[in-house]
């Protein structure tokens, strides 16, 4: 999954989503060196992956890019996913979602010390930007997927996958609302699991 549902899945703890928006950044075992509360938000983001690279539905989505974008097919969806996500944002939190994504800026603002220089460097192109938001609308995808083909030097192709989206739009849309309603309650068990498993 990509941003935003990351941060959504990880509950109402501040230092919980720090963790899970952090943590491709941590590997193996260096999060043991992070307060308790940025370690759950760390497992956490590594559970969401795996249930996620697994799904079935989620293969269903990506085998319908793969032939044009390889192995840059599962990024694809996850940034999908994302645009559902916030197209359908009143569905899953009463917050409405430029005041959650406010919230959150605010949040990686406070708790600035914790992040890693790669998100220090990317916060203000964020927040500027306002990607989080912006993944609600097509335009805003498609700002986003051009942006990742530049950042593969154009050889994904990632920017023409707009097309698809429009193209299999109702298709990508039942499958993330199934999915999402799984990895809802996946989330939820694996965040209490953390919780009561990882002591201070």
């Amino acid at each position: 999954m990509n941003y935003l549902a990351h941060i959504y899945l990880s509950g109402d703890n501040d230092l919980v989503t720090i963790g899970n928006f952090i943590a491709d950044g941590i590997k193996g075992k260096l999060y043991k060196k992070h307060p308790k509360d940025i370690q759950i938000g760390i497992l956490l983001h590594r559970n969401i992956d795996t249930f996620t690279d697994a799904h079935p539905i989620v293969r269903q989505s990506t085998k319908r890019l793969h032939e044009k974008y390889g192995h840059y097919s599962g990024i694809i969806v996850d940034i999908l996913y994302d645009h559902f996500l916030a197209k359908n944002w009143s569905k899953y939190s009463n917050t409405p979602l430029k005041d959650y994504v406010e919230n959150f800026y605010d949040s990686l603002e406070t708790h600035y010390e914790l992040l890693s220089l790669r998100i220090q460097k990317m916060m203000p192109y964020m927040m500027t930007d306002n990607w989080l938001l912006s993944y609600a609308s097509i335009e805003g995808i498609s700002r986003v997927l051009d942006g990742m083909n530049r950042r593969t030097k154009n050889r994904s192709g990632m920017d023409e996958a707009v097309n698809e989206l429009e193209l299999f739009y109702s298709e990508f849309e039942t499958e993330f609302s199934i999915f999402f309603d799984e990895l809802i309650r996946f989330s939820k068990e694996k965040l209490q699991e953390h919780t009561h498993n990882i002591i201070e």
